[in-house]
C-alpha cells in the first residue's frame, strides 16, 4: 500500500480521536469496553454528519492497517510460559468449546441465512476472545466493516449478561475456585468481563480465569491462518492459489511480540505500555468501521446476529460445564 501521509492524516486524525473519547467512557463503564464505545460513537457521527471525503483514506487505513498493527501489540500481554502450564489444565476444555462453538455458528449461521464472514466472525469471537479475535480473524478473511461491526456488537452483548450472570449460576452449582475460573476463563468473550466475573466469584477464581483467557487467546493463531487458507481457496475467480499473498503476515508479528514479552528482553513496563497501545488501537480501528457501517442494514441484520450470538455462545457455556463435569474439575 503506497501511503500518503496528508491523504490519510485526516481519517486516522478523526478515528483517534473518537478512541479517546471512547477510551474515557470505557473507563467509566469497563463493562461496556472501549471497541462497543468507538463503534457505537462511529456509527452515530455517520448517522448525524456526512464525513468529508478527505476522511475516507485514513478511515479505510485504520480499519484495516491499524487494526493489524493493533493485533500484533496485543502479544505483548501474553506470557507463553504461563500459557504452557495452564493449557495442560485447560487445552482439552479449549479444543472441544472451541469446535463446538463454530461448529454451531456455521450450521446455524447457514440456517438463519447469515453471509459467511459473518457467521464466521460471530463463531470465533465466541469461541476465542471477542474482539481481539473478530479484528484477526477480519483481517484474514477480508470481512466487510459491518461485519465486523455486527459481530462486535452481538459479542458485546452477551459479555455484559455473562458479568452478572456467571456468578450467580456458579455459586448455584456450587463450584470450585478453579472450576468457575475454567469455566468463566472459556466461556465468557471479552478480558474485562472475564475479570469482573471471576473476581466477584472470589480473588482466586479472578485471577485462574484470567490466566485461561489469555490462554484461549493463543488459539487466535491458528484458527486465524486456517481462515486465511480456506477463505484464500474458496473465493470466487481464483485460479491460482498464493499462500504468500494470502497468509496473514500481521499473527507472526503477534507471535514475535508473545515471545519477546515472554523472553523477558523488553521489561514488563514496555510490554505493559505496548499490549495498553494495542488497546488503545483497537478502539480506533472500531470507530472507523464504525464509520462505514449502515444503521439501516444493522438494524435489519441485527436480530439474526444477534440469535446466532446468543445460541453460539449457550453452547460454548454448556460445553465447558459438561467437560469440566466429565474430567472431574469441579
Amino acid at each position: 500500500m503506497k501511503l500518503n501521509i496528508q491523504g490519510v492524516l485526516p481519517g486516522l486524525a478523526l478515528s483517534l480521536a473518537v478512541a479517546v473519547i471512547a477510551f474515557f467512557l470505557a473507563k467509566g463503564v469497563p463493562v461496556v469496553g472501549g471497541p462497543v464505545f468507538g463503534i457505537a460513537l462511529g456509527i452515530l457521527i455517520t448517522s448525524l454528519v456526512k464525513l468529508p471525503e478527505s476522511t475516507s483514506k485514513g478511515i479505510r487505513l485504520t480499519s484495516k492497517y491499524v487494526l493489524q498493527l493493533a493485533v500484533i501489540l496485543l502479544g505483548f500481554e501474553m506470557n507463553m510460559v504461563r500459557v504452557i502450564q495452564v493449557g495442560q489444565q485447560s487445552f482439552l476444555i479449549i479444543l472441544v468449546t472451541l469446535t463446538f462453538a463454530l461448529s454451531t455458528a456455521y450450521l446455524a449461521g447457514r440456517y438463519l441465512g447469515i453471509s459467511r464472514k459473518l457467521f464466521t466472525l460471530i463463531g470465533v469471537g465466541t469461541a476465542i476472545c471477542g474482539g481481539s479475535a473478530i479484528a484477526a480473524a477480519s483481517s484474514a478473511i477480508d470481512a466487510k466493516d459491518e461485519d465486523i461491526s455486527y459481530s462486535i456488537s452481538t459479542i458485546f452483548l452477551f459479555n455484559v449478561i455473562a458479568v452478572f450472570l456467571f456468578p450467580l449460576i456458579g455459586h448455584l452449582l456450587s463450584l470450585t475456585d478453579s472450576g468457575f475460573g475454567m469455566w468463566a476463563g472459556t466461556a465468557i468473550n471479552d478480558t474485562s468481563s472475564v475479570v469482573a466475573a471471576g473476581y466477584s466469584f472470589s480473588n482466586a477464581a479472578g485471577s485462574f480465569a484470567t490466566v485461561v483467557k489469555l490462554t484461549r487467546s493463543l488459539m487466535i493463531v491458528p484458527v486465524t491462518l486456517s481462515l486465511a487458507l480456506v477463505y484464500a481457496r474458496q473465493r470466487k475467480g481464483a485460479t491460482r492459489f498464493s499462500l504468500a499473498r494470502v497468509f496473514p503476515w500481521f499473527i507472526l508479528g503477534f507471535l514475535l511480540a508473545a515471545l519477546l514479552s515472554t523472553s523477558g528482553w523488553l521489561p514488563a513496563s514496555a510490554c505493559t505500555a505496548l499490549a495498553s497501545a494495542g488497546k488503545f488501537l483497537i478502539i480506533a480501528a472500531m470507530a472507523a468501521i464504525g464509520f462505514n457501517t449502515n444503521i439501516q442494514r444493522f438494524i435489519k441484520t441485527g436480530p439474526r446476529a444477534l440469535g446466532l450470538g446468543g445460541l453460539t455462545w449457550l453452547v460454548l457455556m454448556v460445553t465447558s460445564l459438561c467437560i469440566q463435569y466429565f474430567t472431574q474439575i469441579w
